[in-house]
């Protein structure tokens, strides 16, 4: 049964034309099919941000690291998914290496990588995981060259040295088919990834060292601009304005300005939206670093004269990414308010998707945030689970939603897959071309 009832803020009206989208849905589905057969992603995690007024891709993850939150029935089609994603990409394949993030103490990431495995074994794989340890070498010194690590759910789960991995693959003693990478790359690409032969999903090109979510903003919203021409509506309402501010020290006060002046600009062009759309709400913003993920460099911003207020935490929060990696590229992007709440609690959709097919997904929501801020951040944020087949379960697991406008969410979602498609595809032709 459901634990948790969402409810939708009232002050919100649905300004979405729900029939409008109902009534296109062959043509959106073959238009996005012609898409999807070009390039999908392996896997993806799309956070969804619903104002009424708009509905919005607010980021879009190809490292996705919440398998752990999906329900039985999302976990159950994930396997399916998965058998028919990798077999597409290495045909007769039987043997895969799952390379992890180096979290070894965060005990809900490894409860990630253990599912992730779960699924991948249940669809007929020989599978290890590995990782590199870099930051506590100690680990590949062991006799086994692993080490079983305790999930958050009392579960164990045991994690390979990637360096006595590769040893192994060139003495002939392991032999992998398929490398499916769970790790974002943050910090670069390392040599042993770099010397492997083996096949990789996603692309180590597509990782945070080189990604950059103005890119992805770049193809998202242009293929917005073609689905909302099919729908009659206005693009606007699909995708968030944004404005991009490079090689920033947030401690330069000439920098604050070049960050106050591209935000007057952004909260212009978001408030003559406002009134063309007759949107009785104040603009904000986020700004948020332009590479990077777990909800790290990002504060939002009521008014451009807040950018030159920013305090010391605040600009710290802005100065560090992942694994301490300094931030001086900044996305300033549209806030969209959310109108959902779980238990009185704001909350955001996040859709998991394997080759563009939904699994599921979760409500991230937050104790101590409100519809304004960035419910991705610690201290209050939490989980619960969604049926990507609510229709045919009934109340078996997740929570309940509006089935009509959820099916513009899994459209949204699509649409952010096949842009990330694009996105990989452009980076590595890159990177290929830099290579001759």
């Amino acid at each position: 049964m459901f634990s948790m009832k969402l409810t939708v803020n009232q002050n919100f009206s649905q300004a979405i034309c729900v029939p409008c989208i109902q009534r296109q849905q062959a043509e959106i589905n073959q238009w996005l099919l012609s898409h999807e057969k070009v390039y999908t992603p392996f896997y993806t995690s799309v956070d969804i941000r619903d104002a009424g007024f708009k509905i919005a891709v607010v980021d879009t993850n190809l490292f996705p690291a919440g398998f752990n939150n999906l329900c039985e029935h999302g976990l159950a089609d994930a396997e399916l998914f998965v058998k028919k994603a990798i077999l597409s990409r290495v045909p007769n394949a039987s043997n895969i290496l799952i390379v992890a993030e180096e979290h070894t103490r965060n005990t809900w990431y490894l409860e990630n990588v253990r599912i992730l495995q779960e699924i991948i074994t249940k669809a007929g794989f020989n599978n290890k995981i590995a990782t590199f340890f870099s930051h506590d070498t100690s680990l590949c010194e062991l006799g086994s060259g692993a080490v079983e690590l305790e999930t958050a759910t009392g579960q164990t789960v045991k994690v390979y040295c990637f360096k006595r991995v590769l040893e192994k693959i060139r003495q002939n003693d392991a032999d992998f088919d398929l490398i499916i990478m769970n790790n974002d790359l943050s910090a670069g690409i390392p040599e042993e990834l770099k010397q492997i032969q083996i096949p990789i999903v996603p692309s180590i090109h597509a990782g945070w060292h080189a990604r950059l979510k103005s890119e992805h903003f770049r193809h998202a919203n242009a293929l917005m601009k073609e689905f909302a021409y099919i729908v009659g509506l206005d693009p606007w309402q699909f995708s968030c304005l944004y404005e991009v501010v490079e090689h920033v020290d947030v401690n330069n006060e000439s920098d604050q300005q070049r960050l106050y002046a591209a935000a007057v600009k952004l909260f212009e062009e978001i408030q003559n939206k406002y009134r063309e759309h007759n949107v009785d709400s104040k603009p904000f913003i986020f700004i948020k670093s332009d590479s990077g993920t777990y909800g790290m460099g990002v504060v939002p911003i009521e008014s451009p004269e807040q950018i030159l207020e920013l305090n010391r935490k605040k600009r710290n929060d802005l100065l560090r990414g992942k694994d301490a990696q300094t931030i001086t590229h900044f996305l300033l992007q549209e806030g969209v308010p959310t109108i959902h709440r779980l238990e009185e609690n704001p909350c955001e959709v996040c859709l998991y998707q394997i080759d563009n097919n939904f699994v599921g997904g979760f409500y991230r929501y937050h104790t101590n945030k409100s519809s304004r801020e960035n419910l991705n951040s610690p201290g209050g944020m939490t989980f619960q689970k969604m049926c990507p087949h609510l229709d045919k379960y009934g109340k078996d697991c997740g929570t309940e939603h509006n089935l009509n406008i959820f099916s513009i969410y899994r459209i949204l979602g699509r649409i952010a897959g096949a842009a990330a498609g694009k996105e990989i595809m452009e980076l590595d032709s890159r990177f290929r071309g830099n290579d001759k």
